[in-house]
């Protein structure tokens, strides 16, 4: 797997909907189902990457960042980035939802609410294992992926956002790998 690079994998950022850090929740989530709705890819894009004043990428905002953002209280109680991937009991989350008063008010009411949030006040800070740099081999980026349990990993080129790399390419490539055993 030394041979394959990233950068032959990778979907180039110009490919991926962008939003400027101060887009709202309602902007970012539009963005994300139109691009779905035009998308002919067999896994349609599921983030949203942001840019900030320069136009550069510093981060993204993907299905569970807007399920997040529906609930302001989660970022009171997910401040750092590692609280994420604790292996909660049921019973834990479940008083954790009682204890919070967490999703009390009508879908409708909380999704208005929501609406109007700008990107900058629920994305997520990106850490040094989110990024890979475009000249990594797949090696790289399956361990990088399987140890930070990361659904994709934003490709560098001199520390440049240039593309992402996603999960469900790379398990579509092993798995025709796989496949290709078979017979």
């Amino acid at each position: 797997m030394k041979e394959r690079l990233i950068k032959n994998l990778m979907v180039p950022v110009s490919e991926y909907v962008t939003v400027s850090i101060d887009d709202t929740l309602a902007g970012a989530v539009a963005a994300l189902k139109k691009v779905q709705a035009g998308s002919d890819r067999k896994y349609p894009h599921r983030a949203v990457m942001i840019h900030d004043e320069n136009l550069h990428v510093i981060g993204k905002v993907d299905f569970i960042d807007i399920l997040r953002a529906l609930e302001p209280k989660y970022d009171q109680m997910l401040s750092n980035k590692c609280s994420y991937h604790l292996g909660f009991s049921r019973q834990f989350q479940k008083n954790i939802l009682e204890s919070f008063r967490l999703w009390e008010k009508p879908l409708e009411h909380i999704c208005r609410k929501a609406a109007s949030r700008k990107v900058k006040t629920f994305m997520r800070t990106l850490t040094e294992g989110e990024f890979i740099e475009q000249n990594a081999t797949l090696d790289e980026a399956i361990h990088q992926m399987v140890l930070g349990n990361y659904q994709s990993l934003l490709v560098l080129d001199d520390k440049k956002v240039v593309g992402i790399l996603k999960l469900t390419d790379v398990f579509e490539l092993i798995s025709d790998e796989i496949s290709a055993c078979q017979i």
